[in-house]
């Protein structure tokens, strides 16, 4: 009898011991997902810390909050600018090309880029970043809210020229 209460509260201890183990882990995974930054803002802060430039490219990794999933081609207003983002996720990061342009309705060209990515399965796109690990020769750091940001770039790029 004193055998069986002594496994029954080892078995309880065990549990409790599992229950808090996993509770903290997921206290730390949401944690961390709320810590990070998204990848609008560090869009945001970029073409803020560049002075809104004419133009950019670059690659942030897709450990940032990728809150513009399905967004290919849009409008992002920053400051005084208008930009018309090309935005394509190439694992292990995010690709974002902008040009400073009026704003226009992008919304089918839009559909149209997700109709190609969606009809060759995503591979180009997942090439494209593996290719561009061993490409990348530049990095610089982005201030944002949740802490700096590196994003990535093929080449360093001259700020504020027109190409």
């Amino acid at each position: 009898m004193a055998c069986h209460i002594l496994c029954l509260r080892n078995k309880y201890i065990t549990t409790n011991i599992k229950l808090l183990s996993k509770t903290i882990i997921i206290k730390y995974q949401v944690a961390f997902f709320f810590s990070r930054p998204t990848a609008s803002e560090v869009l945001t802060a970029y073409l803020t810390q560049c002075n809104e430039p004419p133009w950019t490219s670059y690659f942030v990794k897709t450990s940032v909050v990728n809150d513009q999933f399905g967004m290919s081609n849009f409008n992002w207003k920053v400051g005084k600018s208008n930009y018309q983002i090309l935005r394509t996720g190439c694992f292990p990061y995010i690709k974002y090309h902008c040009s400073r342009r009026k704003a226009e309705d992008l919304g089918t060209s839009d559909k149209f880029m997700k109709i190609i990515k969606v009809v060759n399965f995503g591979i180009p796109c997942f090439l494209y970043g593996l290719a561009a690990t061993q490409l990348i020769r530049h990095k610089e750091i982005v201030h944002t809210s949740k802490g700096p940001v590196t994003i990535y770039f093929l080449l360093p790029e001259h700020k504020g020229s027109s190409y």
